[in-house]
């Protein structure tokens, strides 16, 4: 379970762009948290996984307080983070990255299925570097193949749709399905994209970094769909390959 208690977050100039926010998240959920641009979604995720530090309030995870642990060591407790654009790294190939995020090797059968989760062939990507010759939709599937590959306790995804062409959306979709049925663990996923709302258990709106709702699915999205500040896709976005 993770508890977020009166958590506040300001930039240099001193506004705040997270104002106050108390919010629990059930273990073993798929929870996406959705709202307008700007509204502090992202500055949210990076507070749960240390990538930014919050100003007051504090943040439990698993009964531990780790309001003042860094990202490494939040990710030794069990977060995952998925940035919403993926560094490269060059000189690493795709199969390093992965056994990297296990912990461990991978056999060629347990590669080929993580990759094969995200839409890409494993026989084309496995020993291929991660430099500038893959595409942004190419080093996203990468990078969401080597979070699930954590298996970790808390995984973050902030947009994971961006980039990625139709038929790789719906492998996604079906890879985040396939994880709450297994319940692997609890699944935050940033997201503007109607599919993946529909896919939830609870859905958390931000907007102006506060909670404007939060609940069950049933009961969030039919509002939001009727809200016309929200603009929601219903399909992936594309991409060049």
């Amino acid at each position: 379970m993770l508890q977020l208690k009166n958590i506040a977050c300001s930039i240099p100039d001193g506004d705040e762009i997270i104002k106050g926010i108390d919010l629990t998240l059930d273990e073993g959920k798929l929870i996406v948290v959705t709202g307008p641009n700007g509204g502090g979604k992202t500055s949210l995720a990076k507070l749960i996984a240390g990538i930014e530090n919050i100003s007051s309030g504090s943040i439990i995870f698993d009964g531990e307080d780790i309001t003042n642990l860094d990202i490494t060591e939040r990710a030794k407790c069990g977060i995952a983070f998925a940035f919403q654009q993926p560094v490269r790294f060059k000189g690493l190939t795709v199969r390093d990255l992965l056994e990297l995020a296990s912990d461990e090797p991978l056999s060629h059968t347990e590669a080929c299925n993580l990759l094969g989760r995200v839409g890409l062939c494993a026989n084309n990507y496995l020993n291929r570097e991660l430099n500038a010759s893959l595409s942004g939709g190419e080093i996203k599937r990468i990078e969401i193949a080597s979070v699930l590959a954590r298996k970790a306790k808390l995984s973050i995804f902030d947009e994971p749709e961006a980039g990625i062409d139709l038929w790789s959306f719906s492998k996604l979709v079906e890879t985040f399905e396939d994880l709450r049925k297994q319940q692997s663990g609890t699944l935050l996923v940033i997201s503007h994209q109607e599919r993946i709302l529909s896919i939830a258990d609870q859905i958390v709106v931000i907007a102006d970094g506060k909670v404007r709702s939060a609940g069950p699915r049933d009961k969030i999205l039919p509002s939001l769909l009727r809200d016309e500040m929200f603009k929601f896709c219903p399909m992936g976005k594309e991409e060049s390959k």
